[in-house]
């Protein structure tokens, strides 16, 4: 089923009347833009879980209908039915200056194959034309230039420079309005720009399943900013997967250490019999996880330097990433076509680095590959086990009381938000969000405003996010539901659903009760299940629709043209039952 993202849903976010302009935000929940294919029941469950664990706002959800296979497609199809329609969409809900990472649930071909774009004199010297979804998503200008320059060895530009010890010196936080410059730098204007990719499970071939998928997403959100107490091993051997990138494994191991990581360089394929595997890397074409009998905590990036990890078919004969996935890492990566032992092709050792650093996992991974277009990143983008993460609280200036979710609001609101820093350390900066849409932005120890008279009555979600004073830039939020009530002409809206709990295969009544409206637009998850004619009524829809596990049913009542008019029900949380 194609139903499309409501364009009220639009005005419930104030998009219109109060987007902003060009502010440094991003690296969690309201950056992520999370691409979901509604014609697979798997990629509508993965899709649930994480934007149920990572708090994705329902303006950042695209269902985008994919019935062109899982393994893999043309660049003409990829640019046109992937990529362009991805691109619009952020557009089109004025999120393109807070977008910094497109997120694919399952459901995508992970290949994307060039052969038909490469130049005559090119065709010769590229015996393996493909790349990866992720990698093509990453370097989307190159894929939309017309020429080639995604197979340019040194293609990404927020890959991190090394110093003379062959570990970069630097670790930077990524935002997608961010220019980079050929050395790495970021620039006050122009410079190359991106948005980090990641794909977070492959449920065909030689995948995950949806609940070994949801397992490790769950893991890997408990993980952040627990600083985990393991080591992160580097395995060396003679073999060509090892050796194209072990040369500076002392020096990372070295770096760790200064950063009070414990990590350590063990002879093998695996690490063995290790309890406390807080990250890997290695290179070997297979391997037995539970043979190793060592243990992945949660949140560790384990990484194989292999030429077909990357690739989900049965006939490889090599170790898929799918199985440290299996084993507990929040994240692996793997090449989808035969790329040769090119160290530029692959994360460098600084990948544990700059994850140790505070780094997200995205941006871990793209920060230490030079040319990501064959590279698979698979996993949650936003774990950052290592980070020290600002705890929030917003103060309503009027009243001098922290604004706790439940409290009505009306007029001009003046917040004054506050963070402390674990570790110590400032916040930077603030930024609110309103439904998803940045909408006000302040510096420390100013305050944020917002006009809800512009705004629907009702129910609406108000985060506000801190971002520390650190290259890194983490951030921390403090998220309150809050109802707005400015009119006092009766206009209310109820919203009912029924069952709270039902299998796949059955039915949800979902009823509106209003006054003061005209009809209401329920939706879920990005896109509209239905409208109403009148302020009393009810619509039928059939669960398998909304995909396996928790799904917030919204609804937006109508009195007018503009958002004001409108008035917006409390949200209602169903789950969606039945085998996996």
């Amino acid at each position: 089923m194609n139903l499309p993202f409501p364009k009220l849903c639009m005005l419930l976010s104030i998009a219109c009347a109060m987007a902003t302009g060009s502010a440094r935000a991003g690296g969690g929940p309201e950056g992520v833009f999370l691409v979901v294919n509604p014609t697979s029941a798997e990629s509508l469950a993965v899709a649930n879980a994480f934007a149920r664990l990572r708090g994705v706002p329902p303006i950042n959800v695209f269902m985008l209908p994919w019935t062109g296979g899982d393994e893999s497609t043309t660049i003409g199809r990829f640019r046109t039915e992937i990529l362009a329609p991805i691109l619009r969409a952020i557009d089109s809900r004025r999120l393109a200056t807070q977008i910094d990472a497109v997120v694919y649930s399952s459901g995508f071909p992970w290949r994307i194959d060039y052969a038909d774009e490469l130049p005559a004199g090119l065709r010769a010297n590229d015996t393996f034309p493909s790349g990866s979804l992720t990698g093509m998503t990453m370097l989307s200008a190159a894929v939309q230039s017309g020429t080639p320059a995604w197979l340019d060895p040194e293609s990404n530009d927020y890959y991190r420079p090394l110093d003379a010890s062959g570990v970069p010196a630097t670790t930077a936080g990524f935002r997608g309005w961010y220019g980079w410059g050929s050395q790495g730098e970021l620039l006050e204007a122009g410079g190359s720009r991106y948005l980090l990719a990641t794909v977070l499970g492959v449920t065909a071939g030689r995948g995950n399943s949806v609940a070994e998928i949801t397992a490790y997403l769950r893991s890997a959100a408990a993980a952040d900013g627990t600083k985990p107490k393991g080591t992160i091993y580097f395995v060396t051997n003679t073999d060509v997967r090892t050796t194209t990138r072990s040369g500076v494994f002392p020096a990372t191991v070295k770096a760790l250490n200064a950063l009070g990581v414990q990590a350590e360089i063990v002879n093998g394929t695996l690490p063995v019999r290790k309890r406390d595997v807080a990250g890997l890397m290695t290179g070997t074409p297979t391997f037995d996880w539970k043979a190793s009998g060592s243990t992945i905590l949660p949140g560790a990036i384990c990484e194989n330097l292999t030429s077909f990890g990357g690739i989900f078919t049965p006939s490889t004969g090599q170790t898929p990433l799918s199985e440290f996935l299996r084993a507990g890492a929040a994240g692996s990566s793997g090449t989808v076509i035969e790329p040769f032992s090119l160290q530029a092709k692959f994360p460098h050792a600084a990948i544990q680095v700059h994850y140790a650093r505070g780094a997200s996992l995205a941006e871990a991974f793209y920060q230490s590959v030079h040319a990501p277009y064959q590279l698979l990143v698979v996993g949650d983008p936003l774990c950052q086990p290592w980070a020290s993460i600002p705890q929030v609280e917003v103060v309503n200036a009027a009243d001098s009381a922290v604004l706790e979710s439940g409290a009505r609001v009306s007029g001009k609101l003046d917040l004054e938000p506050r963070a402390t820093v674990p570790g110590g350390g400032t916040a930077d900066r603030f930024e609110l969000f309103v439904d998803g849409v940045r909408v006000a932005q302040a510096g420390l120890g100013e305050r944020l405003t917002l006009d809800t008279t512009v705004m629907a009555d009702g129910h609406h979600e108000l985060r506000v996010v801190a971002i520390a004073a650190t290259p890194v830039e983490t951030q921390g939020r403090r998220v309150v539901d809050v109802m707005v009530a400015n009119h006092d002409d009766g206009r209310a809206l109820k919203l009912v659903v029924e069952p709270k709990r039902v299998d796949r295969s059955g039915t949800l009544r979902i009823a509106v009760n209003g006054t003061g409206i005209e009809g209401a637009v329920v939706f879920a998850m990005g896109r509209v299940l239905g409208r109403t004619n009148s302020a009393q009524e009810s619509i039928e829809v059939p669960a398998e629709v909304l995909g396996l596990g928790p799904v917030t049913i919204r609804a937006n009542g109508r009195s007018g043209s503009s958002p004001a008019d409108g008035v917006n029900a409390a949200p209602v949380t169903i789950e969606v039952t039945g085998g996996r």
